[in-house]
């Protein structure tokens, strides 16, 4: 039987969970001297009552896995909540077929209204590979000008991996850099065969060895909210919170937007953003028209 895409993702996905396992933690002995970090694969095997050959088959992508194996897997590798959404959606029961998702989303109209009517908050909207379809004055300021880079090259997790800029621009770079690739891995579990996305992976692997070895690691996560600190070139240190938000209209689409508690710091430096941003988007325009 040969494999496809879902289940060759599924297998790397829990080669690299059990590499994260040391057997004393699950009960079991060290065993002598390993060769590979982790749990063997007999050994996940015997933890979830299944034979060595189902085990060896399910990573090679050979077969599909049964709800009660997919649950002692859960149990075993001790995955949390993201990681489990992310194990039963690789597995899921229904034939691969080739995405049919757009080369590169779109952007409604109404959609770029309503960022350009946030004059005071920062927001872009980006797409499942990251790519970056839409943006408002203020998300410009607080990241980058996207309006200056190619669409071809428009992703948030390229800029993070190539710009130094967006180095210095999180004080935590790594870990948001990390975060941002185990999204990519969460929301394209549907989508094995993308060649977009894999070309993206491709050149990003080939750039840069931290990238590698991170997307190697089969992490994920899911986009909905948090907090990053970034040191701006204008306004200074910002604390901000994150949400990303699902555009109805097109639910591959989220709206990323930025917010700082009233009275803090940063919703003043915020503000200051925003009328640095007023300024510079006026002196452009007299420049232009006289």
């Amino acid at each position: 039987m040969t494999s496809d895409p879902h289940r060759n993702d599924l297998g790397e996905f829990l080669k690299a969970r059990r590499a994260e396992l040391d057997p004393a933690s699950v009960g079991l002995p060290e065993g002598g001297p390993r060769r590979v970090k982790g749990l063997r694969r007999e050994e996940v095997a015997v933890l979830a009552a299944i034979s060595t050959d189902y085990y060896v088959r399910l990573e090679q992508g050979r077969i599909q896995p049964s709800p009660s194996v997919l649950d002692s897997l859960v149990r075993v590798l001790r995955l949390d909540e993201d990681q489990r959404a992310y194990l039963y959606e690789l597995a899921a029961k229904h034939d691969y077929r080739p995405p049919r998702r757009q080369p590169r989303p779109k952007v409604q109209p109404q959609l770029q209204r309503m960022l350009d009517d946030m004059a005071h908050t920062p927001a872009f909207v980006i797409g499942p590979r990251t790519e970056i379809v839409a943006w408002n004055a203020m998300g410009a300021a607080l990241i980058t000008d996207f309006a200056k880079i190619p669409e071809k090259q428009r992703y948030y997790i390229r800029l993070l991996i190539t710009d130094p800029a967006m180095r210095e621009l999180y004080t935590d770079w790594e870990g948001v850099t990390r975060l941002a690739i185990a999204q990519i891995r969460m929301h394209n579990a549907n989508s094995p065969g993308d060649a977009k996305l894999a070309a993206l992976v491709g050149e990003l692997s080939i750039q840069d060895a931290q990238f590698r070895q991170w997307w190697a690691a089969h992490n994920v996560a899911v986009r909905d909210t948090g907090s990053k600190h970034l040191r701006h070139p204008v306004v200074g240190d910002l604390h901000l919170d994150w949400n990303a938000v699902t555009w109805a209209a097109d639910p591959d689409l989220q709206i990323i937007v930025w917010t700082a508690e009233p009275g803090t710091p940063t919703h003043d430096n915020l503000r200051l953003l925003a009328s640095w941003t007023a300024d510079t988007s006026n002196t452009v325009t007299s420049k232009t028209t006289g």
